[in-house]
Order: C-alpha cells, then structure tokens, then sequence
C-alpha cells in the first residue's frame, strides 16, 4: 500500500499501520518541524519526506500512485481551547491543502483527525469529504481524556474496546493521581502546569507527591465557591484550617504543602500509546510539542484494521 501522510508530525501514522498489521510499500510524509523529522527518520528512515504539504502535488511530479492519504491539519482554529477563529484562523486554512491534495491523488482511502469544533465548521468539512466523522474519545485505549473527530472512508466495526488503562498505571514513580484518566495532552504542556490551571481549567495534567495533599474528587456544597467542594485523600496531609471572618463558617483550603510535578516525556508517550522512548534524540520542549499534536496510536489503529475488510 502505498501511503501519503499530510502534517505527519512524528509518523504516528505509520506506527497505527504497523500496529494494525498493514503493509506499507511507500510512505510519503509532509512536515515542515524539522524535529518531528528527525523523530520520524529515526523510527522510519525509508520514509521519503515532502516537505510543506503546500507543494505536495505541485512540485513533485513523481508522485507514485496513492492508496491511502491521511493526515490530522492543524487545529488550533477549530479548538474550543482557543480564540474558535475556525477557518479564519490560517492554521486551520490548511485543511483546504488536504482537500486539493485528496481531490488530486484520488486514493482509494482516505483519513483526516481534528479536534471537537463548532457544528458548523464540521459541517463544512463533512460536505467537503462527503462523509459524517465519527468521534473516539482515546480513554478507550489510553490513560488520557482526548476526544477527537475521524473523516473516514474506511470501514469501522465501531469503537475500539475499552482497554481499562489508568493514569495510575502508566507513572513512572510513586507519585499519585487524583483522577483515572489524564487530562488532554496538549502541545503547549511544556510550559508546564500549575494548580490554578489544573483545578479550576482542567488541563495540564499533574501528578502529586504521595506524601502531600491529593485532590481526588469533589462534594456538591457550593455552587458559588468551587474549592470549598474540595475531597482529599485520606492518606495525604489534610488541607490547612483558618479562621472565617464575617461568620462565613465554610472552612477555607490552602494549597502551599502540595507537592506536584508534570507529567514526563515517556508517560506522554504512555498516554498517547507511542512506543516508550520513541521521541528521545530531540529536548523534552519538543518531545511535549510533538506528542501533543500526535495522534493517540491505538486509536488510529482500529481504524486502519478496517483495511483488511475491504
């Protein structure tokens, strides 16, 4: 099967069609992040690499006849995280370089990924691809809370099998988690994390010294004052009292004793169920880059088993 990869990042693309068992006779990758590159000619040094996927089709004559043309366009436009700029947005513009690259290549599969959007802008990719997406949340093969969208023409024998996979379950030490599955991994986690964005915006997931205070989950007390619904665990340190001034009797929370890291660039990987050390040879800040805009692997893998049943 020949194969080409628009925005390939770190070819996760290529781990889902070993993983599921497909043979892979050419790999075309499009990316312009020269690390994610060199992630990808390490694991996979017989891919032959396109450059901008602005030039895919235009520049090289060559190009060998396409089976399947997959790929995930840059989503920050689409992402209710961000400014939801949609199409406006020029990173998510090159959505319409897949759709002339597809209407080019005419293969005989195709499969984009983006993130949750606005109804109206999945709308418009749905008419554009001419088929409905179907969600996947990778909770279902992973440790990590990512849901995410796939415009396919395989054939699905619906959603992957709950593997039963924990955030506990892939820490590489005995620090602790407050919750079963990781918040979304983002590509910005190498800014790291801090207890504010964590409790009050849930995102960049944390884990937590076993000899400090771990949230583990919340009460219905208060609507108003969220902290005060605050569960921690009974065996870490209990949260400081102070005095309520005013008669305002509800007991107060302080943070200061807790003892918390971000997650490591392997359990990232865990997460995203990329091999172990997969992304080594580049820094940390690009190993959390590339692995926030990756694919999670067994996901992408349930649905390229559907290329044996056609």
């Amino acid at each position: 099967m020949n194969v080409l990869s628009l925005f390939d990042g770190i070819s996760c693309g290529r781990l889902a069609l070993d993983r599921a068992n497909v043979t892979v006779d050419t790999y075309l990758a499009s990316e312009v992040d020269r690390y994610a590159i060199n992630v990808a000619k390490s694991n996979y040094p017989d891919t032959i690499h396109l450059g901008n996927v602005c030039n895919v089709g235009k520049c090289d004559a060559s190009l060998p006849e396409i089976d399947l043309l997959i790929g995930g366009s840059p989503c920050q436009g689409f992402s209710f995280a961000g400014k939801q700029l949609n199409f406006d947005d020029p990173r998510s513009q090159l959505f319409f370089e897949y759709v002339r690259v597809l209407k080019q290549t005419k293969p005989k599969y195709f499969l984009l990924e983006n993130v949750r959007m606005k109804k109206e802008s999945m709308d418009a990719i749905t008419d554009l691809l001419g088929v409905e997406p179907v969600a996947i949340n990778s909770n279902l093969v992973s440790a990590q809370n990512r849901h995410r969208l796939y415009w396919t023409n395989i054939p699905m024998d619906g959603l992957p099998d709950d593997k039963g996979i924990m955030l506990k379950d892939i820490i590489e030490d005995d620090y602790v988690t407050d919750r079963d599955k990781s918040h979304c991994i983002d590509a910005n986690y190498f800014k790291g994390g801090n207890l504010k964005s964590y409790f009050e915006k849930h995102r960049r997931q944390l884990v937590f010294s076993d000899n400090g205070m771990c949230h583990v989950g919340d009460a219905d007390l208060s609507d108003k004052y969220a902290y005060i619904n605050r569960v921690y665990h009974t065996d870490g340190k209990g949260p400081s009292l102070v005095a309520s001034d005013g008669g305002h009797l509800q007991p107060k929370i302080a943070m200061s004793n807790l003892i918390w890291r971000k997650l490591t660039p392997l359990e990232c990987e865990r997460l995203q169920t990329v091999p172990d050390n997969y992304t080594k040879g580049v820094s940390n800040t690009q190993r959390y880059k590339m692995l926030g805009n990756g694919w999670t692997v067994d996901v992408v893998a349930h649905i390229f088993r559907g290329l044996h049943e056609s």
